[in-house]
C-alpha cells in the first residue's frame, strides 16, 4: 500500500488512499477483516508496506487494525515505487511459513475458506473484457497453466485481483529476490507475476480461486460504487448508523452509513451514502456518495460525489419562478 494514489486526488493529498473511508471503516481495515474471514488459520503478523511519507499517526492507526484483530502490526517501507515483487520484500522478515498478500487498493466478496496445504494460491474474477487485466490459465483440476498479462487474444476471463496465499514464504522471497538480483523488469518494475511464473515453471503447483464480487477502489467513481456495495453488503451484518447522530425534520433511506457526532436537518440523505464522523448536514438531498469527517455541508445537492475531511460548504441559496414545462439543463 506505498502507492501514492495519484488517480484518487485531491482525496490522496493528505489522506493515505488504503485509509479512506468506506461505509465507516478505512479500506485496508476492511480488507484485513475480509482476509482473516476466509481462513481458519490465525495470523500472527500484519505487515503495512507503505511509502515512509504516510507519517506516524497513519503507522500507529494500521498496527492498532491488526491488534483490533488479534495480531501483531508491522510497518514495513517501500521507499521507491520499483513494482509490487519489490514492495512484498520490502517485508522479507516476515516471509515465512504459511503468508497471505494483499494490494490494498481492493476489496471483495467472498464466501469460501482456502486449503493452507496447497502450494499457493490466487485469487480471480470473471471479467467480461481480459485485456485490461493479468489472467490465468487452468487445466480440467482447476490448477493454474500459465499467467497472461493483458491478452489481446481471449485465453481467459478470469482476471487476478491482487490476492494471493503461499504455503512457502521462504520460497517466494527467494523468487522476488532473484528479480532484483537478475534485473528481471517489466516496464521498470520488478513484478509478482514474474516470480510467480518462475515459480510455475519450476514445480510449484499454483490454484485459483474465484470471489464473489471484486470491487476496486482505484479513483472517485469506483470508490464511491465501492461503497454502495459494502453498504448493502454490510446491511444486515455492521451497525451502520450510530447511537449519537442527530437526525432532526430528515429522512434517511437505507442503506447509508451515519457516524459517531453525526447532525442532519431539514434533509434527504441516502440511499447509499456514508456521513463520517462529526459531519453536520443542513438543508441537503444527498445520494450515493461519501463524506468524511468534521465536514459541514448546507444547501446541497450532489450524486455520486466524495467529500474530504473539514469542508465547509454551501449552495448560494436560489429564488425562482418557474413557468409551465420548464425545463432544467
Amino acid at each position: 500500500m506505498a502507492g501514492m494514489g495519484k488517480r484518487m486526488r485531491p482525496h490522496t493529498l493528505t489522506t493515505a488512499k488504503p485509509l479512506l473511508p468506506i461505509a465507516g471503516k478505512p479500506i485496508v481495515q476492511r480488507l484485513v477483516e475480509d482476509i482473516l474471514a476466509t481462513g481458519t488459520e490465525k495470523v500472527e503478523e500484519i505487515a503495512f508496506i507503505i511509502a515512509p511519507t504516510f507519517g506516524k499517526e497513519v503507522e500507529q492507526h494500521l498496527c492498532k487494525v491488526a491488534e483490533d484483530l488479534g495480531a501483531k502490526g508491522r510497518i514495513c517501507y517501500q521507499e521507491q515505487p520499483l513494482g509490487t515483487a519489490h514492495a512484498i520484500l520490502c517485508a522479507s522478515e516476515l516471509l515465512n511459513g504459511n503468508v497471505f498478500i494483499a494490494f490494498a487498493d481492493t476489496l471483495f466478496k467472498a464466501e469460501f475458506s482456502f486449503d493452507a496445504a496447497k502450494d499457493a494460491i490466487v485469487w480471480t474474477q470473471k471479467v467480461e473484457d481480459p485485456t485490461a487485466f493479468g489472467v490465468v490459465k487452468l487445466n480440467a483440476d482447476n490448477q493454474i497453466t500459465a499467467f497472461v498479462e493483458k491478452p489481446k487474444e481471449f485465453v481467459s476471463d478470469l482476471a487476478i485481483i491482487g490476492v494471493y496465499y503461499f504455503k512457502d514464504g521462504q520460497r517466494l522471497k527467494s523468487e522476488l529476490q532473484r528479480l532484483i538480483d537478475l534485473d528481471i523488469k517489466l516496464k521498470g518494475e520488478y513484478q509478482i507475476t514474474d516470480a510467480m511464473d518462475h515459480m510455475l515453471q519450476n514445480g510449484i503447483k499454483f490454484y485459483t480461486d474465484q470471489v464473489q464480487e471484486w470491487l476496486d477502489c482505484g479513483n472517485k467513481d469506483a470508490t464511491v460504487y465501492t461503497n454502495q456495495r459494502i453498504l448493502e453488503i454490510k446491511s444486515g451484518s455492521e451497525k451502520l448508523v450510530a447511537d449519537s447522530a442527530v437526525i432532526e425534520n430528515s429522512v434517511v433511506i437505507a442503506p447509508c452509513y451515519i457516524g459517531e457526532g453525526v447532525v442532519i436537518k431539514d434533509s434527504v440523505v441516502g440511499p447509499h451514502v456514508s456521513l463520517e464522523k462529526n459531519v453536520k448536514v443542513h438543508d441537503s438531498r444527498i445520494v450515493n456518495s461519501i463524506i468524511q469527517a468534521d465536514t459541514v455541508v448546507k444547501n446541497i445537492n450532489i450524486n455520486n460525489s466524495m467529500l474530504g475531511k473539514n469542508i465547509v460548504y454551501g449552495d448560494k441559496p436560489k429564488e425562482l419562478s418557474l413557468g409551465d414545462f420548464s425545463t432544467q439543463i
